[in-house]
């Protein structure tokens, strides 16, 4: 093995073990007695209910995430790169088909072997605990629109960058940064139009007292409400959530009817005050711009490497070529991608703490906190996480702390 390939076997297996203590430590803190701060939404019943549900979930993830370990490695240590390439080269489709082809089969081959965990995590797992709704011509329509998107709006793309690193030796990591921003601003804006009505309806909220007291408050804290939409997540789950999304004139607030017929109007409202706190905080810019930052340091890292040929080596490649270059840099960059999911996941939370200030200093404290503790029991959160577990994974605080901490602002 050569230093590409130990840095990125250790890469695979640090991060695997990291998740796997962050997993048995949050099992281990469970059972721990329900919070008195919500001894007025749970039941003992819905309690030991939720505890089951993080433990169900949490050994299923630990069993996925070592089944596709064990698969990479096998793949890898048995030529399984080199085996594809040498199939997708004897087609002779030039160096950008061949790439797409080499690539969409990998994806193609991901996505077949991880369907049945996807069937059993939404028919098995979430059926158990009352969640699922989704139909299996649902499941099967979604499945499909998922790669139709992927192939009509990601194979152009992909087929760009591929481009820019086989035709220009110079700056190719400028050009396919810029095609990349250029995209990602394009999708932020019609995928509020074009994109997610293509697998849920979006309704506008109908006129009633909720949509006046909305008109109020955004009024108040002078937000363009460009529009407020009923998504039906009944579909799929019985979940609840809501949602900001795009900008401009196509920005909208959705709120799922699960949380609409679960929720009273002063807590939709600040739920969507929330939500318009996000914006007026300017999260969503400044998450895009370090998506966009990223994404140019990741680029130009990767016109360093795409020429070194240990990175082919290391994978028991015979030619280097940029889309199998393209997929092993992107293991190559995992230990830097770790550190700044981790950092993203902080400034989230942080991001999260500032939208339920806005919210509780605009509207009101009390409903917030209801609104909170019903979508805790609603989607059966876990109430005490261990705290390593919500550094590596949780983009929300948990919600007993954002409650303590509604409670303390002035």
């Amino acid at each position: 093995m050569n230093i590409f390939a130990v840095i990125i076997f250790a890469t695979l297996l640090v991060d695997f073990v990291l998740n796997l203590v962050a997993d048995i430590y949050n099992l281990s803190s469970l059972d721990k007695g329900l919070p008195d701060e919500f001894s007025d939404v749970y039941d003992e019943e819905t309690y030991d209910q939720s505890q089951r549900y993080t433990k169900v979930r949490t050994k299923f993830g630990i069993f996925t995430s070592a089944f596709n370990l064990a698969l990479l490695l096998v793949f890898w240590f048995a030529g399984g790169f080199q085996w594809l390439d040498a199939i997708v080269r004897s087609w002779v489709l030039g160096p950008i088909w061949t790439g797409l082809a080499y690539i969409g089969l990998l994806l193609l081959a991901r996505q077949l072997i991880t369907l049945p965990f996807s069937i059993y995590s939404t028919f098995v797992i979430e059926e158990r605990f009352g969640f699922n709704k989704t139909t299996p011509k649902t499941f099967v329509l979604d499945m499909l629109k998922g790669l139709g998107l992927g192939i009509v709006l990601g194979g152009p793309l992909l087929a760009g960058i591929l481009a820019f690193f086989t035709y220009i030796d110079q700056y190719a990591w400028l050009y396919a940064w810029g095609a990349v921003t250029v995209f990602t601003l394009f999708i932020q804006f019609v995928a509020p139009t074009w994109i997610m009505p293509i697998f849920n309806d979006f309704e506008p909220l109908e006129d009633s007292d909720l949509r006046q007291k909305i008109r109020d408050y955004a009024d108040k804290v002078n937000f363009a409400l460009e529009g407020v939409y009923v998504m039906d997540g009944s579909k799929r789950s019985s979940k609840s959530n809501a949602f900001f999304t795009g900008f401009g004139k196509n920005k909208r607030i959705a709120l799922y009817d699960t949380l609409i017929n679960n929720h009273s109007d002063d807590e939709l409202v600040a739920v969507l005050a929330h939500e318009i706190g996000h914006y007026k905080k300017k999260h969503i810019i400044k998450n895009m711009a370090i998506s966009i930052a990223q994404t140019g340091i990741m680029f130009f890292l990767l016109s360093i490497f795409l020429n070194s040929q240990g990175l082919y080596d290391a994978f028991f490649m015979e030619q280097a070529s940029v889309y199998v270059g393209l997929i092993f840099f992107g293991m190559l960059y995992a230990p830097i991608d770790m550190i700044v999911s981790i950092f993203m996941q902080v400034l989230s939370r942080k991001y999260e703490f500032e939208a339920d200030e806005f919210a509780t200093t605009t509207y009101k404290k009390q409903p917030m906190i209801e609104a909170l503790k019903k979508l805790s029991k609603d989607n059966l959160s876990n109430l005490t996480p261990h705290p390593f577990y919500v550094f590596l994974n949780y983009s929300h605080p948990p919600v007993l702390q954002r409650i303590e901490t509604i409670r303390a602002t002035d």
